[in-house]
């Protein structure tokens, strides 16, 4: 069970829907410190995160903003730089979407552990590296996960933009698949501050100004209203 809060849109019509526990639960990355990857068995040995698969671009634009931040990215920074110079960054799969190529059973964006930079996104490490914001650099869905936004177009054009953790269920069959996932893992549940909190900037780039500043205030008067919130259901699990 999750409790939910829905905004009017104030310039447009559109209205907002979030996902309250888990925007205030403790969820934080723990990616190289206990994520046991998307296989499908543990691996957290090989510090893939949720990079197995390549990352699926939302459109055109995504795939030329990432592509630009590649050609930036140097071979002290990118593992398989090279590669991607002979092959390119893209490939095209069995149903037909753009995808990042893979290298050795990842992305190819992903640096492996024994590389000079340390296991992790070349284009993640070389963003904070530049005193950037990670979101810049890596396609849409990566620097969103594990929010997700889900836009529904009513017949009179209206649209309900619902924004929510990513579950296992929208990586298709093979979500069920994994032998681990995050958003339900008790393990991941450790952050300092809420998600709402940690994930500030990708909520201003998913909503707008105007919808982030009053989902802010939403959350914060509600933290001195309900002393006793309710649990994520991760963390439930474990109690």
């Amino acid at each position: 069970m999750h409790e939910w809060v829905s905004f009017e849109d104030p310039d447009e019509d559109r209205t907002w829907v979030f996902d309250v526990t888990f925007l205030t639960s403790r969820w934080t990355c723990i990616y190289g410190q206990g994520c046991q990857g998307v296989l499908t068995e543990p691996a957290p040995e090989l510090v893939h995160g949720c990079c197995s698969y390549g990352a699926h671009f939302v459109d055109d634009d995504d795939v030329r903003r990432v592509a630009r931040a590649a050609e930036h990215l140097s071979d002290g920074e990118w593992q398989f730089r090279r590669r991607a110079l002979r092959k390119g960054i893209t490939r095209t799969n069995k149903r037909g979407e753009t995808v990042t190529r893979l290298v050795d059973g990842a992305c190819i964006f992903l640096n492996r552990p024994g590389f000079p930079t340390g296991p992790g996104c070349a284009l993640h490490q070389a963003a904070l590296a530049r005193g950037r914001h990670p979101l810049e650099l890596k396609p849409e869905v990566c620097w969103q996960l594990p929010l997700r936004r889900e836009d529904q177009v009513a017949d009179d054009g209206h649209v309900t933009s619902t924004v929510s953790q990513w579950d296992r269920r929208h990586w298709g069959a093979g979500g069920q698949e994994f032998a681990w996932w995050c958003t339900e893992s008790p393990e991941a549940f450790v952050g300092t501050a809420p998600v709402y909190e940690q994930m500030d900037a990708e909520l201003l780039a998913m909503t707008g100004k105007k919808v982030q500043r009053a989902l802010r205030a939403y959350l914060a008067d509600r933290g001195q209203r309900v002393r006793t919130p309710l649990p994520h259901p991760a963390v439930r699990r474990r109690s």
